[in-house]
């Protein structure tokens, strides 16, 4: 490489770092918003957030400027998020009311769940997040808590929820569909009967909003 192409391959080396710097700074609280709604914690929201802004440095070479930046990093965080969710072993449920393995049936040794309202950045969270919700959502199988996290949360269209989860249209309206209804049966809350658009099943009314 001959001092004239690398003096222009630097300039737009750094001019593409201030360029992703000036994104990051305008979208990181809302990639965080959406990264704590599919996560359901602070600490994997973090995690979550940090690595999707990661994969988009490091691909940003990559990046359709024609394409909104918030929609094409959804999409990298959808993908690390599912990824990530893969990996994880089968969590085993336990009773809070059943003994613990290996106790006597009729001791009263039972799990401890410690406080949430004894860390303070859970306080701070739970006065914008209702807690039947967030477990709602993290109970949807993870395409379904996606799509409707993108669409009821964050406000995407079907076309740009498409876009993000890199799947067709009716995918989209099929998840949005099935993962509405569960939520719903979750929350024992039913749609609105006058309404017969193609969003009348939409979640808004849930009183899903960003997280502080």
């Amino acid at each position: 490489m001959d001092i004239a192409n690398l003096v222009t391959s630097s300039a737009k080396a750094q001019n593409d770092r201030e360029e992703f710097d000036r994104l990051v700074r305008r979208c990181h609280r809302q990639a965080y918003n959406i990264a704590y709604r599919l996560t359901g914690n602070h600490a994997d929201a973090e995690d979550l957030t940090q690595e999707a802004f990661l994969r988009a440095y490091r691909f940003f070479d990559r990046y359709n400027r024609a394409m909104p930046f918030e929609n094409w990093l959804y999409r990298i965080m959808s993908r690390v998020f599912i990824d990530e969710l893969r990996k994880k072993p089968k969590c085993h449920i336990q009773s809070l009311d059943q003994p613990l393995p290996g106790s006597d049936n009729d001791s009263d040794i039972l799990l401890e769940i410690p406080d949430p309202d004894s860390d303070p950045q859970t306080i701070l969270m739970n006065q914008t997040l209702e807690e039947n919700l967030q477990l709602a959502l993290n109970s949807l199988p993870v395409e379904f808590r996606v799509a409707v996290v993108l669409a009821d949360i964050e406000g995407l269209s079907y076309e740009e929820i498409a876009q993000s989860m890199g799947c067709s249209l009716g995918t989209v309206r099929s998840r949005l569909h099935r993962g509405r209804k569960m939520l719903r049966k979750k929350l024992n809350v039913l749609p609105k009967e006058d309404t017969a658009d193609a969003d009348s099943d939409s979640c808004t009314g849930f009183g899903i909003e960003e997280t502080a």
